[in-house]
């Protein structure tokens, strides 16, 4: 017969609440581009992304992120814009209807900061870019980010948009993505 303590011990490490480590984007995410042109500030989303991750901060090199972007839900709340964002010398989504940021390489900034090392594919073109967030556990978890990119590495903004003094080269990208458990 087992030990009375024994079997306490092993009723409350049956009993400790697990927290999942694999994670499906929920409602209330967002993913948000900014930038400049001719000067004055812009902003945009793309209200149908996908997100899938894997992340536990104790096992950062078991961590991957997956995100899935169609092109053509690209909106700044201009039509003038959203037209030129789809067309051939911006997205170009007749042709390259999505983009995919795939990251495996994780990094511990300090506190909840962590960065995704990662390869952005935009327009055929594949390039790492970094994603620096935060991470805030619990039932819903939340990952927000930030990230730079340089348009003109994927080709985005050809022709008469190549001039950086029309719209400059950095993009940067914001996201706030709520999490549910697999």
């Amino acid at each position: 017969m087992m030990p009375r303590l024994a079997m306490v011990a092993i009723a409350l490490l049956l009993s400790t609440p697990s927290f999942a480590a694999d994670y499906v984007q929920a409602q209330g995410s967002s993913l948000n581009f900014a930038g400049k042109y001719q000067g004055a500030a812009f902003n945009g989303r793309f209200p149908k992304f996908a997100t899938k991750l894997s992340f536990d901060p104790a096992k950062l090199q078991t961590a991957k992120l997956d995100v899935s972007i169609p092109l053509a839900s690209a909106s700044t709340g201009n039509a003038s814009y959203d037209g030129e964002l789809r067309g051939s010398a911006f997205f170009n989504v007749g042709k390259f209807p999505q983009a995919r940021y795939v990251a495996t390489k994780f990094r511990a900034l300090g506190g909840d900061r962590y960065a995704a090392d990662g390869t952005l594919s935009l327009r055929g073109v594949s390039k790492p870019v970094t994603l620096t967030f935060t991470w805030t556990p619990g039932a819903q978890p939340v990952l927000a980010g930030r990230a730079s990119v340089s348009r003109l590495a994927f080709n985005v903004g050809g022709g008469q948009w190549a001039d950086t003094k029309l719209l400059p080269d950095t993009i940067t990208i914001s996201t706030r993505v709520v999490l549910r458990p697999l």
